[in-house]
């Protein structure tokens, strides 16, 4: 038995709605890194989705950011963020997101990313397109690296790192209409998606972090890659770039 994208969709929203109540009853923050915190409320959303899988699909294996990954004897493997944005999160900005991906044989074939405040249900099946809230969505019709609006993140060691994506960021401002940081790796994958953005990239990403995301992205006509150009961009730490084909051809060889 395998997963269905409604049911993928309804863990989502429930753990969302974990997230918008700690908004109001408040949570406890702790730090695993000078910048790289976790909440009372990343590991709650993290239970529930573990145990819903594990309770439907006992033999899956599991790959989840706070715990880690999780042995199983099946070929089905989940990706999960229980809260992608941690940061915005614990300062009330709304932009975070629930994020669950499910691989089979090394290819992502469901993903779903939900942006709890904004209500924003962001859905694929591999082979059968991307969704917003359930109506279809398209990458930008961009063809201009000049005219693009991109976004990027920074790894939490971003003080110490010798390649801290800075120098890439400064040379993405000076030949672009701009540079966002949004601070969600998943939810910069689906503005890809839905136009919002032209192109996204990041040097150093987790499995849990793109794998929803990246697929959603390609299901709406975007190119999605390592930096490097390989399509193997679901390696549990690696880089990623996601943007519309012209515009990653010509983002692609900046990094060279």
């Amino acid at each position: 038995m395998k997963p269905t994208l409604e049911w993928i969709e309804s863990l989502a929203r429930q753990a969302g709605d974990i997230l918008r109540a700690g908004l109001i009853t408040g949570y406890s923050v702790q730090h695993k890194g000078v910048i790289d915190l976790v909440t009372e409320m990343d590991h709650r959303s993290e239970e529930f989705l573990i145990g819903a899988v594990r309770q439907r699909f006992p033999d899956h294996r599991i790959i989840s950011e706070e715990a880690g990954s999780l042995a199983g004897v099946s070929t089905g493997l989940w990706h999960i963020d229980p809260l992608d944005g941690t940061v915005n999160y614990a300062h009330g900005l709304p932009i975070f997101c629930v994020s669950i991906a499910y691989e089979e044989e090394g290819q992502a074939e469901l993903g779903v990313v939900y942006v709890p405040l904004l209500d924003e249900m962001f859905s694929a099946e591999r082979g059968k397109g991307a969704t917003l809230n359930g109506k279809p969505i398209h990458v930008s019709s961009e063809t201009s690296l000049d005219q693009s609006l991109l976004a990027t993140g920074f790894p939490y060691d971003v003080r110490t790192r010798v390649e801290n994506n800075l120098n890439h960021v400064s040379h993405f401002s000076l030949c672009t209409q701009g540079v966002r940081r949004l601070g969600a790796a998943a939810v910069d994958c689906c503005y890809v998606a839905c136009g919002r953005l032209d192109g996204y990239w990041e040097l150093t990403v987790k499995s849990y972090d793109v794998a929803a995301g990246g697929l959603i992205a390609e299901e709406a006509g975007a190119k999605v890659t390592t930096i490097k150009g390989s399509p193997q961009y679901l390696a549990y730490e690696t880089s990623i770039l996601a943007a519309p084909p012209l515009i990653h051809g010509q983002m692609l060889p900046q990094f060279r």
